[in-house]
């Protein structure tokens, strides 16, 4: 089960490492710009692509970094925190996409879908029993 939350977290740094260079890209030069309801360009200038001075993309990145550094040192209650702190903010962010911006970054996206897979993960993983150590 960690070794899937570890790929999933790797998966997640990366797109949030593409988000991240949109952010610091020119606008207008997006790959992911498709129409007027999916540009990733708008909602990664926009004034809620920065929290404290910090991208959102970088944020994600860290937040990533600590999901899989927790599921390596099998640290299952202390994962599925973070897990669910990571999903209550990439659902904050969408909920700024959908209602405030009125546009969806096709990374925010599969970010929301990765971080949903990880927290069922590691739902189940804080619920599994754990191994006891085998006795001679």
């Amino acid at each position: 089960m960690r070794f899937a939350i570890i790929i999933l977290a790797v998966m997640g740094m990366v797109v949030s490492s593409l988000a991240l260079k949109i952010h610091y890209d020119d606008p207008g030069k997006e790959p992911c710009s498709i129409n007027d309801k999916w540009d990733c360009g708008v909602v990664n200038h926009s004034p809620y692509a920065v929290m404290f001075g910090v991208p959102v993309a970088a944020i994600g990145i860290a937040g990533y970094a600590l999901i899989a550094a927790l599921a390596w040192l099998r640290l299952r209650g202390v994962l599925l925190l973070a897990v669910l702190a990571g999903l209550g903010f990439a659902a904050h962010l969408t909920n700024i996409e959908a209602h405030v911006l009125e546009v969806y970054c096709l990374y925010c996206v599969i970010s929301q879908g990765i971080i949903a897979v990880i927290t069922l993960l590691a739902l189940v993983w804080a619920a599994w029993p754990k191994r006891k150590p085998a006795t001679a």
